[in-house]
């Protein structure tokens, strides 16, 4: 049997329910129950039937809700596996810092196209981080601080998640500097990122040791399978960008967060419209059940 979470924060309503039951009908498969979550922001349908074709029939009705699809016996699952940039964090660390650098366009022209998936990762990385040749390291801090917020939902998310045994991993595409600081605030017990590469006082323009790319992340989330004797079914991939499909594509649900449009395709499900919080309520968490933060 399958559930299908139905999220809108504060707008949900019982029309909104019934229209997702008819659209499951319609789709051929058969809804079973509803019930909510929390009121006028979360509900459940079990059901039965074809879970692709479900979700696609519900996310084509003319309501601005998220929809998480899933089996209904893995909705807690003991891993999640996170990125960082515009996932875990509102903004693109390398462009912010680009734009200290006031070479922002240029850099950020780099990030979109290699973020949709038209540019090869590791040469569009090597390519933008060798631009920021000769800057301050300082500089890393000072972006850290008026620049980086934490994505909403995220900090009760992880928290959540790990009150209840979870284990969470940040794996970035983008930078240590930034990574390490940010997976400390938001409670992930690790985090995996790149390391920039310095000449004194100042940024040369390199990388140090492996480039952590799509590749990466799938054997980062792989690794963490084996080492805690998990399955693929219970874990969370969390991403937003053409990197991060192999380690969507690889977990027991992959989940688009705002994402590119390959990202979307890649994944089981796609965060459109709200926050974080929207896995909370599809691991089946009223908000009383939430990790205060």
């Amino acid at each position: 049997m399958f559930i299908a979470t139905l999220v809108a924060e504060n707008a949900l309503t019982p029309g909104d329910i019934s229209a997702a039951e008819d659209a499951l009908s319609g789709a051929g498969c058969d809804a079973l129950t509803s019930s909510w979550i929390e009121q006028r922001s979360a509900a459940d349908i079990a059901f039965s039937g074809d879970a692709k074709a479900a979700r696609g029939a519900i996310q084509a009705l003319p309501i601005s809700m998220d929809v998480i699809v899933q089996f209904s016996v893995m909705r807690r699952r003991s891993l999640i596996v996170a990125d960082m940039d515009s996932t875990m964090i509102t903004v693109e660390c390398i462009d912010e810092l680009a734009d200290y650098a006031g070479i922002r366009p240029e850099i950020a022209a780099i990030t979109e196209a290699a973020m949709r998936g038209e540019l090869d990762f590791e040469s569009a990385l090597r390519q933008r981080v060798a631009l920021l040749k000769g800057m301050p390291v300082t500089t890393i801090a000072e972006c850290l601080a008026e620049r980086v917020t934490i994505m909403p939902g995220a900090k009760a998310l992880i928290a959540t998640h790990r009150a209840h045994g979870g284990y969470a991993v940040l794996v970035s595409g983008g930078f240590l500097d930034f990574a390490q600081p940010v997976g400390r605030e938001i409670g992930f017990d690790r985090v995996v990122a790149n390391m920039l590469g310095r000449t004194g006082d100042a940024l040369d323009g390199s990388l140090v040791g492996e480039i952590v790319g799509a590749e990466a992340k799938r054997t980062t989330l792989l690794e963490t399978l084996d080492q805690r004797g998990l399955s693929a079914d219970e874990v969370i991939a969390i991403g937003d960008g053409a990197n991060d499909i192999p380690m969507i594509e690889t977990a027991g649900l992959g989940v688009a967060y705002h994402a590119k449009p390959k990202a979307v395709a890649a994944a089981d499900a796609a965060i459109r419209y709200g926050d974080l919080s929207v896995l909370l309520y599809a691991m089946g968490y009223k908000q009383s059940d939430w990790a205060k933060v």
